[in-house]
């Protein structure tokens, strides 16, 4: 089984450093894909990155455990959707239900005034980075969550007031889902309270190696 931990906008994939390094000591192995890297030269919109996304997670020559965190989360549902029978278990961290497209139009205009050097530690253009955003707007997150049969855990951060609704949603959709909340944490749990994300992710995939 192969466990890959997938990181949200405006992260990559060291992101995940600490919460990986707590798995490490608990014996599980992860692999953590930078999505603009893996998406090469071809980012320009969403269904790009999918694909790239995708194609990566189709190489690997074992059945997977996908844990992604909020634009992660929907990658891992678009490919648990497609290819049902490659995925063994998901996670979803402050995952979106519906795009909120209010806040999508004011992200994309504080990251128009951002400088391009926080997009290239990213690994990506500023240019590539809005467009990503932007043709993420019209994304049905929700549809055909019912053909969802793997084990899921939806995670949400107690702080996270943007998605704590969703994540209730999530849960009440996907069927055979569990949903954990972790204290002292805002959107990027594994950021706020690495420790503690890895104690859940470990309860949840040590059965299913």
């Amino acid at each position: 089984m192969k466990n890959i931990l997938i990181h949200g906008l405006g992260q990559n994939n060291q992101s995940w450093n600490n919460t990986n390094e707590y798995l490490k000591e608990k014996g599980i192995d992860t692999i953590c894909p930078n999505l603009f890297e893996i998406t090469k030269n071809d980012l320009k919109e969403y269904k790009m990155m999918y694909s790239a996304f995708s194609a990566f997670c189709i190489n690997q020559k074992e059945k997977l455990n996908l844990c992604g965190l909020s634009l992660g989360g929907i990658l891992a549902l678009d490919f648990v959707k497609e290819y049902p029978e490659k995925v063994n278990s998901i996670i979803l961290i402050g995952t979106p239900y519906k795009i909120p497209k209010i806040i999508f139009k004011i992200q994309s205009i504080i990251f128009h005034i951002m400088p391009k050097r926080i997009f290239e530690k990213m690994g990506c253009s500023k240019k590539e980075f809005i467009g990503l955003i932007n043709s993420m707007s019209n994304l049905n997150i929700a549809k055909d969550l019912e053909i969802i049969k793997c084990k899921s855990l939806i995670v949400c951060g107690s702080k996270d007031n943007v998605n704590i609704k969703s994540a209730k949603n999530l849960n009440d959709n996907i069927e055979n889902s569990e949903l954990k909340i972790i204290n002292n944490s805002s959107h990027e749990v594994n950021i706020d309270n690495p420790k503690e994300l890895s104690n859940i992710i470990y309860d949840f995939w040590k059965d299913k190696q």
